[in-house]
């Protein structure tokens, strides 16, 4: 364990080692108090704030009550000199924290605990807290990174009063270490600006193209129009189908790339753009049959079936994650409306998502929340990343 915080704990406590990644990672965290009213210490507040939302904590007097009934775990671990923090101690420290060093601590600790070796897709959508709105503000607006393949919250940057997604999705996109992913963005995302951050991150990108983009739109679908009335001759092309089943529906998804397109007005303005795409969907209900067509750009030469693949991968940050954060930990109802209290809140949520998520326990994630509460020795293995706290 950290040097520093065991010469501060008891030398008769034997250190649980689930802390360690969290001490190592969050021990740089700026304290945002006066020194003499540092009566706990922050990576104290931080750890029990963690472990009590991991087991069903959704408020700050929820995360007290936690600390209160399990003090004499937590005292394994931490030094708790001052006993258990007041929940008033918790809402004021989460809310002076500076949202973006504790984003950034976060991202470093799951990677580490994960074994996040390597991202082959990363999508980037945005989530509004409503609860969070106030008299004087409106709900807190997030935009969050998630790893499909690896069924992680990477990190979420709040979106600034009267601003939009565009401003803050370069931000998350810095934060993040996307060398080799293949990072999708619905169709606010399109932008020279995100294109170019993300090649600067030595990725590559899937953006969505709609009406927010005018003249790229129209020149895709001039393009496709030619190269489909000559039958795609003359151009490289590659297709990919898919067809699902169920629930008193089928729905077919064709889906074209070209290669080096032509025609496309400021191509060059766009970072590393080689790649057009478009996709029709056929969805049948009740013998009722409707079609869309959805366009998009890419930086990266490889199949249809990859870009097929990771538009459908896509939208699932919408069930794995917002739909997650909203159903098993109550975020769209939380009424913390202080900003940055309510944005740190939102990186404990997900943290604990994410972690329970790796845990290979079958049950859904508010049985695994239940769990955890109940059996230290579960909750232990959670915050290990999903192994055996007996086998530290």
């Amino acid at each position: 364990m950290d040097s520093a915080h065991t010469q501060a704990s008891s030398p008769n406590k034997a250190p649980c080692h689930n802390t360690l990644a969290i001490i190592r990672y969050f021990r740089t965290l700026k304290d945002p108090r006066r020194r003499h009213r540092r009566l706990h210490l922050l990576i104290d507040i931080v750890v029990i704030a963690l472990c009590a939302v991991l087991c069903g904590a959704d408020d700050w007097q929820q995360i007290a009550t936690f600390a209160q009934k399990r003090r004499d775990w937590l005292k394994r671990f931490l030094t708790l000199a001052n006993g258990i923090p007041s929940h008033d101690t918790f809402e004021r420290v989460f809310a002076r924290l500076d949202p973006q060093a504790f984003q950034k601590c976060f991202t470093q600790w799951i990677s580490a605990v994960c074994g996040l070796l390597q991202l082959p897709h990363v999508a980037i959508d945005g989530k509004t807290l409503r609860g969070s709105g106030s008299a004087n503000l409106g709900p807190l607006h997030v935009v969050s990174a998630w790893a499909s393949a690896n069924r992680l919250s990477l990190g979420e940057v709040a979106v600034a009063e009267k601003s939009n997604e565009i401003t803050a999705i370069p931000r998350l996109l810095e934060m993040l270490e996307l060398e080799g992913a293949l990072v999708t963005i619905d169709a606010m995302g399109c932008q020279k600006e995100i294109a170019r951050v993300i090649v600067a991150r030595k990725a590559d990108y899937l953006l969505t193209v709609k009406e927010n983009q005018p003249h790229l739109l129209e020149d895709i679908r001039n393009c496709f129009e030619k190269a489909l009335d000559a039958d795609l001759q003359n151009v490289k092309h590659d297709c990919y189908e898919t067809e699902e089943r169920g629930h008193g529906r089928a729905e077919k998804r064709s889906y074209i790339i070209i290669e080096d397109p032509e025609g496309i007005r400021d191509l060059n303005l766009w970072a590393g753009l080689c790649v057009i795409g478009m996709c029709l969907s056929e969805r049948t209900v009740a013998g009722e049959t409707s079609e869309e067509v959805r366009y998009f750009i890419g930086s990266r030469r490889t199949s249809a079936k990859v870009y097929g693949q990771a538009a459908r991968h896509h939208w699932g940050i919408e069930n794995n994650l917002h739909w997650q954060l909203d159903v098993t930990f109550g975020e769209d109802a939380s009424r913390i409306v202080n900003r940055s209290g309510a944005e740190n809140f939102a990186v404990l949520r997900r943290m604990a998502l994410s972690l329970l998520k790796r845990h290979p326990d079958k049950r859904s994630m508010a049985c695994k929340r239940l769990a955890a509460a109940l059996d230290t020795a579960f909750l232990e293995e959670i915050l290990l990343g999903g192994r055996s706290s007996g086998n530290r």
